[in-house]
């Protein structure tokens, strides 16, 4: 009686596989996420046989019920894995000769796992990233919500965290829309680059056997078939660019992440995150930690670890396939769990954001946030900017040496010691109101200005 095949490749050994080699090379534990994308492929791939003459009708038929009956088994629970059997692509071939006999063996005929593998995550990422896609536009959608909110809301802009010039809040967060909408490009860039059949390819060489690569590119809904089989099966360049432009996204939602923790501070002021979003203390009864933006913060950091995990695990390769590779699925799963998890958790957040409107304006009128407006007001009247410049930075150290007054604590006989240039008008110029009024540049912060970006965005 002939032994039972555990593996895919016995016939060359005649002693079993350590156990703990077993364990240790076995990659179900995280590949069977999989299954779906590879018994999607398995039926293409079936049906091209059948179309091509390799297996009779009545075949095709009953190794695609076979495979339609082993999805519905892993989506009931009640599919068995076996980490002898490595893979999720050895675990549903495995099943199906079990339910369908010697003919299940057809089905491997003119592909390999490393073609299989490649042709199963691309198809896993093709609908990742729609879904993706469809988390940043939501959290592009509260971002508008919450500029339209606030589109009167007053705050002070800053550079290296110093006061700077006054903007609308709504014009801040408008900044983080265009970077999600960057992202959003990004990514719908890098599906052209996803959206490429490899099966065929077989191990790296291609295959002899009279096959319809466009025939399964049809029916899996790709627009074009890899061109070098040895690249087809040692590629992961998509893989690296979804991580690194999920990389980018993190970044973003990271300095997303650093504003709210700083702005709900009480040293801030600025806004106040709902309490469904926070945490408090173990010990110190008077805590509200902002724990969900710190820890968007802190999983950007991991987001980075698994870019560079896969670029290192690459780039010593040599061609073609390499079972290093097997390490991919461990760096891609995480990142997209992360990023969805993230843009998700992020729309609803900031549906939670009170704003501190009184404190914001506060905060905007304090610290010179006009003098560039002042020095405007100067250029305005003739002089040059660099000489403007000049004699507004006189003007904010005499304030600043007597008390630190305000510009609005000036008279005018004491702010024309430094230019006869200016006038009683000079105070009204140099509110917060006029100068954010007044930046009416293609992008500025002026109302008109944003209200225009948010219409062409709507």
């Amino acid at each position: 009686m002939k032994k039972e095949m555990k593996k895919a490749w016995e016939g060359r050994f005649t002693e079993d596989t350590d156990r703990l080699v077993e364990e240790f090379t076995a990659s179900v534990s995280f590949d069977k996420r999989l299954y779906r994308y590879d018994i999607m492929g398995s039926i293409a791939h079936c049906k091209m046989l059948g179309r091509c003459g390799i297996l009779s009708e009545e075949e095709t038929q009953k190794i695609v019920k076979g495979l339609e009956r082993i999805e519905k088994e892993i989506e009931k629970g009640e599919f068995e894995f076996d980490i002898g059997l490595e893979d999720i692509h050895m675990n549903i071939e495995r099943r199906l000769i079990d339910l369908i006999g010697d003919l299940g063996g057809k089905l491997h005929t003119g592909r390999s796992r490393n073609d299989q593998v490649a042709l199963d995550i691309r198809l896993y990422l093709r609908d990742e990233i729609e879904e993706i896609i469809r988390c940043i536009r939501e959290l592009k959608r509260s971002i508008i919500r919450l500029a339209k909110k606030n589109i009167d809301t007053i705050m002070p802009g800053y550079t290296h965290l110093q006061r700077a010039q006054p903007v609308l809040l709504s014009h801040h967060l408008l900044a983080y829309f265009e970077m999600l909408d960057r992202d959003e490009e990004r990514y719908n860039d890098s599906l052209k680059r996803i959206n490429v059949m490899p099966l065929g390819s077989a191990a790296l060489a291609g295959t002899s056997l009279p096959i319809d690569q466009d025939y399964v590119a049809t029916l899996l809904n790709f627009p074009k078939v890899t061109t070098n089989s040895i690249d087809s099966v040692s590629d992961r360049d998509f893989i690296i660019e979804f991580c690194a432009g999920a990389s980018i996204l993190m970044m973003h939602l990271s300095r997303l992440s650093e504003e709210l923790i700083l702005w709900s501070s009480s040293e801030f002021n600025f806004i106040e995150i709902g309490e469904s979003f926070c945490t408090g203390s173990s010990i110190m009864p008077q805590k509200k930690n902002p724990d969900v933006p710190e820890l968007v913060r802190g999983k950007t950091g991991r987001i980075y670890g698994n870019l560079f995990s896969l670029l290192t695990m690459m780039k010593s390769l040599p061609l073609a396939y390499n079972r290093d590779m097997q390490e991919d699925k461990i760096s891609l799963f995480d990142t997209v769990d992360t990023v969805k998890d993230s843009l998700s958790i992020y729309s609803r957040l900031l549906k939670e954001v009170k704003v501190n409107k009184e404190e914001l304006l506060k905060s905007a009128s304090k610290g010179f946030t006009t003098a560039t407006d002042m020095a405007d007001y100067l250029v305005e009247k003739g002089l040059p900017f660099r000489e403007a410049h000049k004699i507004v930075g006189e003007v904010v150290r005499y304030c600043i040496n007597n008390n630190n007054k305000g510009f609005d604590e000036l008279t005018l006989q004491e702010i024309k010691g430094f230019s006869d240039l200016f006038e009683e008008d000079i105070f009204r110029y140099i509110t917060v109101e006029n100068s954010i009024n007044r930046k009416r540049s293609k992008g500025g912060t002026s109302k008109n200005e944003v209200l225009k970006r948010i219409a062409e965005i709507e």
